[in-house]
């Protein structure tokens, strides 16, 4: 049995410890409200894929929108600040 190996080099090198890096770790924590606001809605549309949404799906649904794009909107306005870019995001 022949072994098929990679004979180019791959296009992401991989670190030692196939660990983030601290700078990416970062990143990620920085990021992490409008993670977990998109969770929450891809949770909120995912309950509601075998069946017809209620109302109250339908406010979970809208609730949990309006937070990712609060977060989204959150995020910008923070990067604007920090690069000191004259007209933010509103």
């Amino acid at each position: 049995m022949k072994h098929i190996i990679a004979l180019h080099t791959p296009a992401t090198p991989w670190s030692d410890g196939l660990e983030p890096s601290d700078a990416e770790l970062d990143v990620i924590e920085w990021e992490m409200p409008l993670i977990l606001a998109e969770v929450d809605l891809l949770d909120a549309q995912i309950t509601v894929l075998d069946r017809t949404p209620s109302v109250l799906d339908e406010r979970r649904i809208r609730r949990a929108h309006r937070k990712v794009l609060a977060a989204r909107q959150t995020l910008l306005n923070q990067a604007a600040a920090e690069t000191n870019l004259p007209g933010g995001a509103a």
